[in-house]
């Protein structure tokens, strides 16, 4: 973050706290640096360690607005108008999100996920077993959280939904993410829910991929499982200070990339599945096609 841009009330509207955090550390690490205060100096100034002030500098943690005013006169902020919007931004990146509401059933790994796709400019997603989450309708979202069962749901499974639900609505606001999506042909020949959740949710894609910002391409068989193992999902952002990430989630966590060379590998593989994958045209003429059939 420039430090000219805490004076844009549109740019903090459109940033969750997750990537507030991100920017604020950012901002804060380059202050330091160019104060030439080490990390181990800084940290002993707020009463903690060298890898607090990493951890901060990176928004892995929230920010105390007691330590970053005590940070702030260290490097020299000595502008009370410019310390005070500071302040403002701490504050704010502490704010919950709208998920919030569904922390019981998050774990922090995903939080932090749902907090970054709130503030992505563009989302580029690979599935192999599933229609992206974005894109799925809530009975086949729902078949999925009750393995099958969805008569058998409780009140967890259906807030589980809900909160698939509530994500999906990005997609639909002023400042909506440009999604690209690409998933495996045989997403298609998996009965998810049963004929008519399949045929429901096939709808559903030939509807939003019409006229909302999403791009989607079909991996044909033939192409299946050579450009990429697994799903996986790039983040794009439109703040300078937020690079790039990779999520990639598995059965007790999930992993957060964003070293340049581990980024290039994903970009690189992204594009070759676009480029395996049927255009978007006939992507949807894919899809019509099974609708037909089924």
């Amino acid at each position: 973050m420039r430090t000219g841009d805490s004076e844009n009330p549109a740019a903090e509207r459109e940033s969750g706290p997750t990537a507030l955090r991100i920017v604020l550390g950012s901002q804060l690490r380059r202050l330091r640096e160019a104060a030439e205060i080490t990390r181990a100096d800084a940290g002993y100034a707020i009463r903690g360690s060298e890898s607090k002030i990493s951890r901060m500098e990176l928004g892995r943690v929230g920010l105390k607005e007691r330590d970053v005013s005590d940070l702030l006169t260290m490097y020299g902020m000595t502008d009370a108008d410019a310390r005070d919007k500071f302040l403002a931004m701490v504050r704010r990146s502490n704010e919950p999100g709208w998920w919030h509401r569904y922390n019981d059933l998050m774990p922090d790994w995903f939080q932090d996920y749902v907090g970054l796709e709130e503030a992505a400019t563009r989302i580029l997603t690979y599935e192999t077993l599933y229609v992206p989450g974005l894109l799925q309708t809530e009975d086949y979202a729902m078949a999925i959280a009750s393995n099958g069962r969805p008569d058998l749901a409780g009140p967890e499974v259906r807030r589980r939904v809900a909160l698939r639900m509530q994500r999906q609505k990005i997609m639909f606001r002023s400042s909506a993410p440009r999604l690209w999506a690409v998933f495996d042909e045989s997403v298609l020949h998996r009965p998810i829910g049963g004929r008519d959740v399949l045929l429901a949710q096939i709808e559903h894609l030939l509807s939003v991929t019409k006229d909302a910002p999403i791009t989607l391409q079909i991996v044909p068989f033939a192409l299946s499982g050579y450009a990429a193992e697994g799903p996986f999902t790039m983040l794009r952002f439109g703040e300078p200070d937020l690079p790039d990430i990779v999520y990639l989630e598995h059965l007790s966590g999930a992993l957060y990339l964003d070293k340049q060379e581990e980024l290039e590998i994903y970009s690189r593989r992204f594009d070759r599945l676009t480029v395996d994958a049927e255009t978007p045209d006939r992507s949807r003429q894919m899809l019509m096609k099974f609708r037909a059939a089924l």
